[in-house]
């Protein structure tokens, strides 16, 4: 949506009465002489002055602080319009637009209070408005999670055997054929292939992890009269010079098939015991590898789905659908609460941020023109196109400095306070 552009200009009333500065600034810009934008009286608090080093420092704090809060501001309004999508509709200040807000903006003194030293009055300013971006990332990351669980759960829904909750597919007289073992030494997984890889997948699953066993001993031809007796081998026996793959033999089922993949079952030894072993008098003990879990990335490796920690229970059917939809539904909540809290929140990010700009003015005004306080402030509605116009047709009224065209940065300097504001 886009919104008009506003100047906030301010000149010295150098002792005159201010209804004189005010008709200055309206004749020079805002008349049907000089049409380049409509003018609001803009009212300006008497504020703390401070010292002038104060007041200096502050100047280039408040650059940043207005800066800050305007991001802050448009990621809320941003988060609005993202959520509310084609149903967006114009946020609000305090229950009217922004652009009347403006128009009308009246120092809110409760909130602000005016005799309170104007760092201080800055800094309450900006903690409120941080406080109101903390808020809106830990809502927003709330919301993105729950909105990845809810699409997850879609995916696995509408997805093929690769990613479907299995218990939603599978038949139970189609699992009480299956063997499946689940016991001390052996697993049973299931691993989904996709159609155009099920002929490689068939002739290489012996085969598979053949680095990973060590199914070596002793060798007995050596040593014969020692076979079936307690023998202290050690360190003198190579489990690793055979190796294997930890697939059992033949234990290659094929469960059933979609459009799109196939699901077999296939068991697997569960992990290998490396035998513990005397170094002198001191014995070294054993460890276990675990060999499933190494097979399990070999199968990924090759764009297996191993449908990893998945146990067949008949109760879980349809349970996934239930999940789903009370995903959508705190989704949806979470949706509508974000809404609410972005209609809300802009207005108060929108309030201190138009705070911000008055005390901006303020602030150059006395820096400019000097103590005692004593100026006119204004607020130009731009014509569409018609800024450089206004701009310049300031310049030609109140500009005193003669320009110098050799330097670039001189267009930026006038001899009046002149701040944008772009809500």
């Amino acid at each position: 949506m886009s919104h008009p552009s506003y100047l906030i200009t301010s000149i010295s009333n150098s002792g005159s009465a201010p209804e004189n500065s005010f008709r200055k600034l309206q004749n020079a810009a805002a008349c049907p002489s000089a049409p380049y934008g409509e003018m609001f009286k803009l009212e300006v608090p008497s504020l703390m002055v401070g010292t002038l080093d104060s007041l200096m420092t502050l100047s280039d704090e408040l650059g940043k602080t207005d800066s800050i809060i305007e991001s802050i501001v448009r990621k809320v309004e941003k988060s609005s319009m993202e959520l509310a999508g084609k149903k967006a509709t114009e946020l609000t200040v305090g229950g009217v637009p922004s652009t009347r807000y403006i128009q009308q903006f009246a120092w809110d003194y409760a909130k602000y209070p005016n005799r309170r030293p104007l760092k201080e009055l800055v800094s309450l300013i900006s903690s409120g408005v941080s406080a109101i971006d903390e808020e809106l990332k830990q809502l927003s990351n709330s919301y993105g999670d729950k909105q990845a669980a809810l699409q997850d759960a879609k995916r696995k829904k509408g997805g093929n055997l690769m990613t479907v909750d299995l218990n939603d597919v599978l038949e139970e007289k189609v699992v009480k054929n299956l063997k499946i073992f689940d016991t001390e030494y052996l697993k049973t997984v299931f691993v989904a292939v996709s159609k155009g890889q099920v002929e490689v997948f068939e002739k290489e699953i012996y085969s598979l992890g053949g680095e990973l066993v060590g199914y070596g001993g002793p060798d007995w031809s050596r040593m014969p009269n020692g076979l079936g007796q307690p023998q202290n081998f050690g360190s003198q026996v190579d489990r690793h010079q055979k190796k294997g793959s930890p697939v059992v033999p033949g234990s290659l089922e094929k469960v059933m098939a979609d459009n799109d993949s196939v699901l077999y079952t296939v068991t697997v030894l569960k992990g290998m015991y490396e035998a513990g072993y005397y170094e002198g008098e001191e014995f070294v003990p054993g460890t276990k590898i675990d060999l499933l879990e190494a097979f399990s990335k070999i199968l990924r490796e090759k764009r297996y789905a191993v449908r990893e920690n998945f146990t067949y229970d008949p109760s879980q059917q349809g349970k996934s659908a239930m999940m789903m939809e009370q995903l959508q539904v705190e989704v949806d909540n979470m949706r509508s609460g974000l809404t609410r809290w972005c209609k809300t929140h802009f207005g108060e990010a929108f309030v201190a941020w138009m705070h911000i700009k008055v005390i901006r003015v303020f602030v150059e005004s006395v820096l400019r023109y000097g103590l005692p306080v004593d100026f006119t402030a204004v607020l130009y509605k731009v014509a569409s196109g018609k800024e450089t116009m206004l701009v310049n047709a300031l310049d030609k009224t109140f500009g005193e400095t003669a320009k110098d065209d050799d330097d670039p940065d001189d267009e930026e300097y006038h001899d009046f306070v002149l701040i944008k504001f772009e809500p």
